[in-house]
């Protein structure tokens, strides 16, 4: 028997095979309710009803079901936080009944019960997915339980890397980091190169001017290969020439694609797609949602992701009008990514987990997926340091982001950019955060997810 420091709560029982002080109290067969093998109900249908029965008694004398001998209502739904060995939880208190108490189940083993409404596990193993569930008890049994999933920290990023821990990386702009050295120093596997636009017509080529093929983005794209890395490429952008309106049709478009696909050979796509002239002109947007259609049946193998601007309460008219365009033309786009910043942000922290929450919202209800399938489908790219309107993310608060995305099962995690990842004054500037930081810190934290 292993004792778990609940924190505020207060342990009733932990088991290790078997249930400790607190557990249910078994009731008899004849209180079953009707169908159940264990017990761990009264079925309201038993209550005595008043009046006189066929023996002359007057029911109503009878005990009555009171809140005492009912199942407890079930608790709000947990909070998590967890570190490498241990998981804290708060719930809302479950509303009468009469609570005895809470327990904390994992699949079927009881981990631990608790008077209160918030505890602390410990003795949990690093890097591991604990699927937490929390029910209320008197008596008469439990109520509904309350499952929340939760991984513990402590992650090491294994030599492969994950391909969607990625950090952009822009060789027209700023001031280009060697990608070995940040590999070796950061264990970061995974690059978004950005951008490709057009050469003036439908025609891709790096920053509009740069060739696919022998220039310094090819050449880089072969250094983070052979350096056991993989590679995304970033189409689209805020600003510059654009394929979506260069090229006038979804066949053009894919075609346009398909070139950069052939030429580099990436682990995914990703089309960032903003501004006026893609993400807020419909014809644009459905030009663009219709060749990714192509693209993904031509290359199943590579990963299809949208990145666009969000409010502080998840996508606007525009990014929700891609969501349900993409569900109406049968578009199997892999990835839904916002970029939480520019959007007069206070708390980076609290806005970007809003943000992703009304991103997860909108895919469930467009699409039909549970909130796990949601979460895997959609990411993160945030802006390191100060962004455009000095809205800051420190490195502290980039690890409290990753950590939520890695606790809801995110399916990406971005940031713009490795250029930009060393210290510096605050201001927004091409080279630096403005933020104090170790240098490569940013893609040290992402390297993590």
């Amino acid at each position: 028997m292993r004792r778990v420091d609940l924190g505020i709560g207060v342990v009733a029982g932990i088991v290790a095979g078997g249930i400790g002080a607190g557990a249910v109290v078994a009731l008899t067969a004849d209180d079953r309710e009707p169908g159940k093998k264990n017990g761990t109900s009264v079925a309201a249908s038993r209550t005595p009803q008043p009046g006189p029965s066929a023996t002359g008694l007057d029911q109503s004398a009878l005990p009555q079901q009171t809140e005492k001998s009912a199942r407890p209502k079930p608790p709000a739904m947990p909070v998590t936080t967890a570190d490498t060995s241990s998981v804290s939880l708060k719930w809302g208190a479950s509303g009468g009944n009469h609570i005895t108490g809470y327990r904390v189940y994992d699949g079927t083993r009881l981990l631990a019960t608790a008077k209160g409404d918030k505890l602390r596990i410990k003795g949990l193993k690093a890097c591991r997915t604990y699927r937490l569930e929390v029910v209320a008890f008197n008596p008469q049994g439990e109520s509904e339980r309350r499952t929340v999933q939760v991984k513990t920290r402590g992650c090491t990023p294994s030599t492969s890397g994950n391909p969607m821990a990625t950090a952009y990386l822009h060789l027209g702009w700023g001031r280009p980091p060697e990608v070995k050295t940040v590999m070796d120093a950061t264990g970061i596997r995974s690059f978004t190169m950005a951008f490709v636009l057009s050469d003036g017509g439908c025609n891709p080529a790096w920053d509009g001017d740069r060739p696919l093929q022998g220039g310094v983005d090819a050449r880089t794209i072969s250094q983070i290969k052979a350096a056991g890395g993989s590679v995304q490429i970033s189409f689209g952008g805020w600003s510059g020439r654009k394929l979506g309106p260069a090229c006038s049709s979804p066949e053009d478009y894919a075609a346009a694609v398909q070139k950069v696909i052939d030429a580099h050979g990436p682990a995914a796509v990703d089309f960032d797609v903003e501004n006026t002239d893609e993400l807020q002109n419909a014809a644009v947007q459905d030009r663009i949602l219709r060749g990714l259609k192509i693209v993904k049946g031509r290359n199943p193998g590579v990963r299809v992701i949208v990145t666009m601007s969000t409010a502080k309460n998840g996508p606007d008219q525009w990014g929700l009008r891609l969501i349900r365009q993409a569900k109406a033309l049968g578009v199997d786009i892999d990835n839904y990514t916002i970029m939480p910043f520019n959007f007069n942000g206070t708390d980076l922290r609290a806005d970007t987990i809003a943000a992703a929450e009304g991103l997860k919202n909108a895919l469930t209800s467009t699409w039909g997926w549970s909130d796990r399938t949601a979460y895997s489908r959609m990411g993160i790219s945030g802006m390191n340091g100060h962004s455009d309107q000095k809205e800051v993310t420190t490195p502290a608060t980039w690890k409290a982001i990753r950590d939520w995305s890695s606790d809801r099962g995110l399916g990406r995690l971005a940031f713009w950019s490795v250029n930009r990842d060393r210290p510096c004054p605050g201001d927004v500037v091409s080279t630096c955060s403005g933020v104090d930081q170790d240098p490569w810190q940013f893609t040290r934290i992402t390297a993590g997810f």
